[in-house]
């Protein structure tokens, strides 16, 4: 729960902080044309508020040899609360998945995975996601370039109240 209202210069702190996560806080406070003091203040109620979830180095998957990305949808039977746990915990210690997603439609899950190449993914695939009892079909589509990933988010509609 967010223990304060945000206003528009929290709005402008979260956007140059998702653009620039390793600016230091007087060059955030210049940005944002606060104090020093305060930017701080402002930055560490965000991160206590839970808004800012964290902080940390984006790599560039192909230079770390990881040059295939492959989006899985997930379907699986026996839907239940505890099925979704089972699935989603032994989903979080595959280390090739980097993302998963519930969702509606055809799937019940949206897997994203990074690997090295075709013969890592089918082990992954086989060994690991297909193992997981409850999954009885998965479907892959293979990423050819990304264009985008994991863009700043809009906030030009985030709540903010009047003044502060």
């Amino acid at each position: 729960m967010p223990s304060q209202q945000y206003d528009r210069i929290d709005r402008a702190i979260l956007e140059h902080l998702q653009r620039h996560g390793r600016t230091a806080n007087v060059d955030l406070a210049e940005a944002v044309r606060l104090s020093p003091s305060s930017a701080l203040r402002r930055t560490k109620a965000l991160e206590a508020d839970g808004v800012i979830a964290g902080y940390r180095a984006e790599l560039d998957r192909e230079r770390v040899g990881l040059g295939l990305t492959v989006f899985v949808a997930l379907r699986v039977e026996q839907h239940s609360r505890e099925t979704s746990r089972q699935i989603e915990q032994a989903l979080a210690e595959i280390p090739a998945v980097v993302a998963c997603h519930v969702v509606s439609g055809e799937a019940d899950f949206l897997v994203e995975i990074a690997v090295p190449d075709l013969a890592s993914y089918e082990q992954v695939l086989l060994d690991e996601i297909l193992a997981i009892g409850p999954v009885r079909d998965a479907r892959s589509t293979f990423a050819i370039r990304t264009i985008r990933s994991r863009g700043p988010l809009p906030l030009d509609r985030w709540p903010a109240a009047p003044g502060r």
